[in-house]
């Protein structure tokens, strides 16, 4: 156990999404996005999990399906109710609090016009999080691409992509950039060999180049990140750029080297590869062999290359909610749910009720490796733990189990801090209860402050803390001193 505290200036809260949160899916001119064309795919008991392929014929169903069968158009109605919200995350004694802008809100038709209305409410939205004390730490990009962008020009697979994102994210950066300090381009960048769809706007065609598309997009997100920096630096913003990756700490299923190799090559491509791009610049010698050895090919320039060496990001960013086991072979081992896709089950670690395995330790390892590797600041954007609950008789939610979770987690950032990483803010993924980006669950609940919704839209959306409310507020508002007790 160790006596540190964090720092004074560390930024400590909670991380939403416009996507899963905000609602008003057609409010005030917002298009569609694929988000928005998410149906629930919460199995029945016993049941596995449902899946949705993202092909044109789904998507032009979607647009004219019921609303009301696809949970993330409605959110939590955070877009009407975001002062009472984020009064509540205020008394929380939050420092800092992580939302993002939402593509098709600032741009909905796609050509660059800009929708006043949504720049009106971000300036209400960033100067309440402001007035109430919190740092405003926003996303450009997070899984809520625009249909009309892949209906126009297929997704990110389309080089035009990088203008259009360089013209919505520049009109945010020359609008807030005077207030919000910190900037995310795009949110869990590595998720797209998952989730393509959310991600890059591609939808699934089972060509066999579809790996080679999928990278080629995946390359115009890093030219396009790096533009914005290049502008930001231009404009002399006093602003800081930073990665996200979804980071899955990968351990070797055995002593045997050759599952020593696999782990290494799992953490390579999974993670690093990512990391390694947008915050060293450069494209590292594993990826160029991978695209070799698969056929591959970028089409990348000269200037690309450039650009993305001159204008890497700042600091590193990071997500944080399970790890993970890789082997030479899985014959015999047991195989989990994780973050979007399986993986082999580890028989040292708790899981909940989703298979997630439950691993501080991992966190502390990972925050060394990338302070190793990287020698950035290291922000930890989402961490949490999703829970099926209900409020007892007396309407009381008794997470104690959330409270256990995060406090480990925690206590694991004050071991990596003491251990010399340095690591600058911590917002937990979700302080309100908010709909899955997996699933589209409101039940696989995250949050600090209950929402009274079930997974069809039924409730009154009221807004109750639960028995982690305080006991948050006691670890911000003590620095973390409440953790060692």
């Amino acid at each position: 156990m160790t006596s540190t505290l964090f720092p004074h200036d560390f930024l400590i809260g909670g991380a939403l999404s416009a996507a899963q949160a905000e609602g008003a899916w057609d409010a005030d001119g917002k298009s569609l996005t694929v988000a928005d064309c998410a149906p629930l795919t919460k199995p029945a008991s016993g049941e596995p999990t449902r899946t949705v392929r993202f092909d044109r014929d789904y998507l032009d169903h979607a647009k004219i399906a019921e609303p009301h069968d696809f949970p993330k158009r409605r959110g939590i109605d955070f877009y009407h109710r975001f002062e009472a919200d984020l009064d509540l995350l205020a008394e929380l004694g939050s420092t800092t609090f992580r939302f993002s802008f939402s593509w098709a809100r600032v741009m909905p038709n796609g050509d660059g016009k800009i929708n006043q209305e949504a720049l009106v409410y971000y300036d209400r939205l960033i100067d309440a999080i402001i007035t109430r004390g919190m740092a405003p730490v926003m996303t450009i990009s997070h899984f809520d691409f625009p249909m009309v962008l892949i209906e126009k020009y297929g997704g990110w697979a389309n080089r035009r992509l990088i203008d259009l994102y360089v013209t919505y994210a520049t009109s945010l950066l020359e609008r807030y950039g005077d207030r919000v300090k910190h900037w995310v381009p795009f949110n869990e960048i590595n998720m797209s060999v998952k989730a393509p769809e959310k991600t890059l706007g591609l939808l699934r065609t089972g060509d066999d180049a579809f790996e080679q598309t999928m990278f080629r997009a995946l390359h115009h997100q890093f030219v396009a990140s790096a533009k914005v920096i290049e502008w930001a630096k231009q404009q002399q913003l006093d602003v800081r750029f930073g990665s996200m990756v979804a980071y899955f700490t990968t351990y070797a299923a055995s002593s045997k080297p050759e599952d020593v190799l696999a782990a290494v090559q799992e953490d390579r491509l999974r993670n690093l590869l990512y990391l390694d791009v947008l915050n060293l610049g450069t494209y590292p010698f594993y990826a160029t062999r991978y695209f070799s050895q698969n056929g591959i090919e970028l089409e990348a320039t000269e200037e690309d290359l450039r650009l993305i060496a001159s204008h890497p990001c700042d600091f590193v960013g990071m997500s944080y909610y399970n790890s993970a086991i890789a082997a030479a072979s899985t014959e015999g081992l047991e195989i989990t749910s994780a973050n979007v896709h399986s993986v082999i089950k580890n028989p040292h670690l708790p899981a909940n009720d989703w298979g997630w395995q439950i691993d501080p330790v991992g966190l502390r390892i990972t925050l060394n490796e990338l302070q190793r590797l990287f020698n950035q600041p290291i922000f930890i954007l989402e961490n949490g733990c999703g829970f099926n609950e209900e409020p007892d008789e007396t309407g009381a939610i008794n997470d104690t189990y959330r409270i256990a979770f995060i406090g480990d987690h925690l206590r694991a950032v004050l071991q990596a801090l003491d251990d010399g990483v340095n690591v600058i803010g911590y917002t937990a993924w979700s302080p309100i209860d908010s709909i899955s980006s997996s699933t589209s669950e409101m039940t696989k609940r995250y949050g600090f402050i209950w929402v009274d919704q079930d997974d069809h839209g039924n409730g009154t959306l009221e807004r109750r803390k639960k028995l982690s409310f305080d006991w948050y507020r006691g670890v911000i508002t003590s620095r973390g001193a409440s953790l060692h007790v």
